[in-house]
């Protein structure tokens, strides 16, 4: 019989913010694949869970999804974790997952923390119809990403970095006022909620339109830090 591959979320931030559940698959299953064993490490070390992990991220050669899929034929069950938050986004569990479908493995998802949805439970703007866009390009159709941004009519959601967050946010004031387009249909006037830090010590949710959001960062460097979710409406 075979494996089951457990796609488990993890807390963003908090270490409290995992499931009862989660906690009792990590505890049950023979291997657990995650982007970074360092990070992994942390939170089974808090809940006194120790398994063997293995190394699975962006960079993984074929041969490391197969060192799990093996495992799986093997009738052992595997947990895949993400660094923070529920897998499938922005790490390679989406391909684990199109992998062992292909090979007829048994894929169970065990919900919990995401900063999409942390962001948005407290937008209090209408999300029943959004946009998610994952991260911004870091050059090549950076532009075509902001200008899709300012023309959406609904909001927007999508993640940065605290190395890029500013610039990408004067990129897309520029669009709105017409500096960097001559599309006269792309909206303007949009405003902004972006989360930092989502449910860590120093968390700290900003609202205001482009150029208010621009300038409080501007003005407050010491707070360029951490992981940013941004709504754009």
């Amino acid at each position: 019989m075979n494996g089951i591959l457990y796609i488990v979320a993890t807390p963003i931030g908090n270490l409290e913010d995992i499931t009862l559940r989660a906690l009792r698959v990590l505890k049950e299953v023979e291997a657990i694949a995650c982007e970074d064993t360092r990070v992994t490490s942390r939170l089974l070390s808090h809940y006194s869970i120790s398994k063997p992990l293995l190394s699975l991220h962006h960079h993984s050669g074929e041969a490391q999804f197969g060192k799990i899929l093996a495992l799986l034929a093997e009738g052992k069950s595997v947990a895949y974790a993400s660094d923070a938050g529920t897998p499938g986004i922005s790490d390679p569990g989406n391909k684990l997952v199109e992998q062992a479908l292909l090979g007829n493995f048994t894929v169970v998802p065990i919900p919990g923390a995401s900063a999409l949805a942390t962001l948005i439970s407290v937008s209090g703007i209408d999300m029943q119809t959004f946009t998610f866009l994952g991260f911004p390009p870091h050059k090549k159709g950076r532009e075509t990403f902001f200008k899709k941004v300012a023309a959406l009519e609904i909001p927007v959601v999508y993640y940065d970095s605290p190395h890029r967050v500013i610039k990408n946010l004067k990129l897309l004031q520029a669009l709105q006022t017409s500096e960097l387009n001559s599309e006269p249909e792309l909206s303007s006037g949009k405003r902004i909620i972006i989360g930092r830090e989502l449910t860590k010590l120093f968390e700290e949710i900003v609202r205001g339109d482009v150029a208010e959001i621009e300038s409080y960062f501007a003005t407050h460097p010491e707070k360029m830090k951490g992981e940013f979710s941004v709504i754009v409406y």
